[in-house]
Parts: structure tokens; sequence; C-alpha cells
């Protein structure tokens, strides 16, 4: 392949916008040149909410990362460059990378990289790797979740909540408390193999005082949130002893409420640790990749959000599959936060 080759990628005109600016295009093909590079030809590709706010302008890219939207993707190995020996190219992977996975081939270094399980679809595949390892980085990685804990799981009908949930029970956590907006969510949660033990509508109960009741009072050991400032109290409040909080998105406010209760952070001697993956280092991001592999991978069923499938299996929970000529009508449905799962989008000819 020459530096003159060219691909087809969804590409956002004047370099950001709403959705009306998105439009598949051409632009230069990436090329494995550096060690450890793998040329990936893509098969599908998930949705993230950072992609709404890279779009949008609101997204600071990481060094080095393609301004071409996309994380996470599933697809085959088209070529290898230097000192790369656990692939060969046809192999069939799915993984993670800082960007461009909008586009038929994208740059991912190999350690970022997993085999794609024969059992699973190619859109169960790229509905893995952001939503399962950033689940997995929160809820083992830094909250060292163990056997016996009770857990706070929020926005328990997104990407990363579902998985969580289904990890917490995994790991043999003791009640699994989850909060939605609509009953809609909390009956397709309940309606999981591996279900949440307590769900909490968030629009209509105290989801603090409702932990508290379920965990006869002493609170919960963990709490993933993605809401930050509007949860800030409570979330103290519904945190246990030696408690373990992790904040991966600021979605209700960005800077901590006026009144924010400090003081049992002390007292109760609470750990609050806030974590995202896509800025992290290489290395880092490689080693998640490494342990997901070992802990969960192999316990991994494909489903769509209709069906089930088999008991005691963690499920991979597709929403809906998009062509890519239909990127604005995908990018719109995650607007609407009506998923119960994840959106993915299948590289056609534009």
């Amino acid at each position: 392949m020459s530096s003159s080759d060219s691909m087809k990628a969804v590409l956002i005109k004047d370099g950001q916008g709403p959705i009306e600016n998105l439009y598949i295009g051409d632009c230069p093909q990436p090329q494995p040149t550096k060690p450890g590079q793998v040329l990936v030809k893509v098969k599908m590709f998930g949705l993230n909410r950072m992609d709404i706010s890279q779009r949008e302008g609101q997204y600071p890219l990481p060094p080095g990362a393609s301004e071409i939207l996309g994380v996470e993707f599933s697809g085959t190995v088209a070529e290898l460059g230097p000192n790369v020996h656990d692939y060969l190219v046809g192999d069939e992977v799915f993984g993670l990378t800082s960007g461009g996975a909008y586009a038929e081939y994208v740059l991912v270094n190999a350690g970022m990289l997993l085999p794609k399980p024969s059992k699973l679809s190619w859109e169960q595949a790229a509905a893995i790797p952001e939503a399962w390892i950033t689940a997995y980085q929160a809820l083992v990685a830094i909250a060292n979740v163990k056997e016996g804990d009770d857990v706070l799981i929020h926005a328990g009908a997104s990407g990363v909540g579902i998985a969580a949930i289904q990890l917490a029970n995994r790991f043999k956590a003791n009640r699994i408390i989850t909060t939605a907006g609509s009953q809609e969510k909390l009956d397709f949660l309940r309606s999981m193999p591996l279900p949440p033990t307590d769900t909490i509508n968030y629009k209509t109960e105290d989801f603090s005082s409702r932990a508290r009741e379920i965990t006869a009072g002493k609170g919960v050991d963990v709490i993933i949130d993605f809401i930050a400032q509007d949860y800030w109290n409570r979330n103290i409040s519904s945190l246990a002893l030696d408690g373990r909080m992790v904040l991966l998105a600021t979605l209700g406010g960005e800077s901590m409420p006026t009144d924010a209760e400090i003081t049992p952070i002390l007292y109760k001697r609470l750990r609050i640790q806030g974590t995202t993956l896509r800025s992290r280092s290489l290395e880092y991001q490689c080693g998640l990749v490494e342990g997901f592999k070992r802990d969960v991978l192999n316990g991994l069923e494909g489903c769509n959000t209709g069906s089930q499938g088999e008991d005691g299996h963690l499920k991979i929970y597709v929403h809906k599959v998009y062509k890519w000529t239909e990127i604005q009508e995908a990018h719109r449905e995650m607007e609407l936060n009506k998923n119960s799962g994840k959106i993915i989008v299948e590289v056609t000819q534009a």
C-alpha cells in the first residue's frame, strides 16, 4: 500500500457541528508503519456519548488521536506493522482505539485488540470494548469490588451500566442496586439473566434513602457514578464506612454543589476517584484489555435487546444496528437517550 491510498470515513463538515454535519467522504488511509501497529478493516463500530461531544467540539482529543470519530470496532486484520506476532492478516478481531473507528480502516496497537470469539456476531463484538472495559476499569481495577460488597450503579441502562451490573454479579457482590429514569428501562434491567437485585427510578424516588433502606442502614460499599454535581450529597450519604466511589462523567454538572458535604468523607473514610479511559496511557489501556481478556472475555455471550439467552452468562445487548449511510439517524437515536444497549453502525458501501 502507498501513502497516497485513500478510504471512506464518516467526516464532520467544518470540523464540528450538529448532526447534519456528518457525512461520508474520502480521507487518507492510515498505514501501520510503527512497531506494534495493526491496520484493521472495519466491519462494525459502536457509538458512544463522547462521539456526540467530539462532534460538537466539546471533547479534547488525546495527543496523537485521529480526528475521525469512534473508539471501538470489530473487523479483520488487513496489514501488520513491525514486531506484531500475535495476529495474522485475516484474523477476526475487535478492540479499542483512541479514535478513527468511523472508517473503512482503523489503525490500532496490537495490545488493544482482542480475538473475536466465533460465538459472537460482528455487531456484538463491536458493542463490547468501550462499555465493558470501562465498567471493568471502574468496578474491578479501581473500586476493587469483592464478594459480599453492596454496589450502587447509576445509569443502569447505559452500555457501561449494563456491563457493570453483570460484572458485579460475576464478582459476587451482595446487593446490586441500580438507577434508571423510566419504567421501561427498569423492567429491561430486571429481565436480564444477571440482573440487579434492586432498581430505583431516580425521577420518582430518592435513591439515597432507598439505598440505605435496602442495606439496612449500612450504605453501599461501591458507587459507579456518571452524574457528579446533582448526585454529590446523595452519593456521599449513600456510602458505607470505607466506601469507594468512581466518577466516570459529569452529566449533572461539572462543579461541586454549593452545599457539598465534605465532613462525611473524613468520618466515613471514603475513597473517591475520577477516571477516564481514552486519555490513559497506551500501557495502562493494554493492561486493562489483558485483565478483561483474562477475567471476563470467555464468559461473554451475545444477544439482542429483545432476547436474554441462557442464565448465568454475561450478555452483550445490542439496541439497534444502522448502516453507516444512516449515521445521522444513529446519532439522533443516541441523543434521544431511549436505547437500552449499544447502538452499532455497519460499514457498508456508501
